[in-house]
Formats: C-alpha cells, structure tokens, sequence
C-alpha cells in the first residue's frame, strides 16, 4: 500500500458507491484517513468496512448535500474526529436528465442545489481547515463537451457551473495554499450501469466513440488518478480540468 498520502485526511462525498466509494478506496490505499459520506448509512458502513480490511482508516458519515446544516456537521465530524482536513471530493450529484421541454424544475433546481451550490457551500466550509496544504476535487462531466447533447442541456448547464466555480477556486485559494481541480470521468458506476440499461443504443454509440474501447475502473482508472492529483507528485497543478475517459473528450 502507497503512503504518499500519509497523514493526510479526506472527506468524500457519495462515498457509498460508484466513483466516490472508488475514490475512496484508492485515497485509502495511499495512506490517508478518510471520511465516507452519503445518505445511505449501510453503503457508507459497507466502505469503510472494506478500506479497514485493505489496512485504511475511514469514517462514515451520513450527510445531505442538499441541507447546509447536515454538510455543515460533517466537516464539523470530521475535523473533530480526524483532528483536521487535506482533500476535498466533490463527488455527490442528482442527475437532472431530459430535453429542455420535458425537464421540471425540480429536477433542475435538485441538480443545481447538489451539484454547483453543493461544491460552492463544502469548498467554503472546508476552506479554513484546508489552508497551508490542501487539494480540492471537484467532479463535472464532459457532457457539455463532447456529444449531441439533445438531453443533455440542463446536467450539463450544473456540471459547467461546477467548473467556473472550481476555475475561480483555483485563482482566488491559491495564495492560501490550496489546489483546486476538475475531473471529467467515465466510469463503470451504478449511474452508467441504470444509463445502459435504459438508453442502450446511445450507450453503445457512447462507447464505441471512445477510443480505448472501454469504460474506466471507478477504483483503478479515476481514484488511482485522484490520490496523485492530491498528492505531492501534482504539487503545481491547479485550476485544471481532466478528462478521464479514455480519449473521447477533445477540450481545446
């Protein structure tokens, strides 16, 4: 197991399965402490439970990324358990799908309120205990990006918002010794998997335009690469958004 993580602490969220719980694992294997959280307590339990066997520490703590009380007591946990914050994993997001006409708003404002309004609110709470040497994360898509998006307007319109925030982040935390950075995955997750089931002929397009063929590993593929972005080893990089996807995405 790497340590070039070691002594550092992580907060997750949607840590309980998919990308975040992989994440997880992989910020775990390279020696950090790190805090689970969700709204499911039996997923999050069921991670921790699973990093403590591969020899990590890990927390799980049920939070609502939709409710300021609930995220503001999950940072409160976790520096009072951990004794402080490193990393910072945006990962927590409901999907507003739907052409432009179909889309309620409350599936919209449900998007808005975990995803762009989510980050801006963790980022800022956890912004005191990340000074001096910390990384933050933040997951947006490359929906916006890369293909007919007939469906796609309002999950990208949350995710773009993500960025721009993450992009002003990065410039204004600088100066208080904090990174920030963007990762656009694709990943075998419980979200992808409901996708392929339901929308099968786009889902086979989708992969055939990526030129590696396949979908990432949630764990080997995106966490693997997350653990060196918080690590020493991307010590200047900032303020950048990465597509983990295999190719497909051309950001220009």
């Amino acid at each position: 197991m790497s340590q070039r993580l070691s002594g550092k602490i992580a907060l997750v969220t949607g840590a309980g399965q998919g990308v975040g719980q992989g994440i997880a694992f992989a910020l775990a294997s390279n020696g950090a402490s790190v805090a689970v959280t969700g709204r499911t307590l039996s997923k999050l339990e069921a991670t921790c439970a699973e990093i403590e066997q591969r020899g990590g520490k890990a927390l799980p703590i049920e939070c609502n990324v939709k409710n300021l009380d609930s995220m503001t007591a999950c940072v409160e946990q976790v520096v009072k358990h951990f004794g402080g914050l490193n990393i910072l994993v945006n990962n927590a997001q409901e999907v507003p799908l739907g052409d432009l006409h179909s889309i309620t708003e409350e599936a919209f404002e449900a998007g808005w309120q975990s995803g762009p309004l989510a980050t801006l609110r963790m980022m800022k709470l956890c912004h005191p205990h990340l000074k001096g040497d910390g990384c933050i994360v933040n997951l947006a898509s490359t929906a916006a990006k890369r293909w007919d998006m007939k469906g796609y307007g309002a999950y990208a319109a949350v995710k773009e918002a993500i960025r721009s925030l993450s992009r002003g982040a990065a410039c204004e935390w600088a100066d208080d010794g904090i990174r920030t950075n963007v990762i656009l995955p694709h990943a075998l997750s419980p979200a992808l998997k409901w996708w392929t089931e339901t929308r099968p002929e786009e889902a086979a397009e989708f992969v055939a335009s990526i030129p590696m063929k396949r979908i990432g590993d949630c764990e080997l593929d995106i966490g693997n690469f997350v653990a060196s972005l918080c690590s020493d080893d991307s010590r200047y990089v900032n303020g950048q958004t990465i597509a983990l996807d295999g190719g497909q995405a051309s950001l220009g």
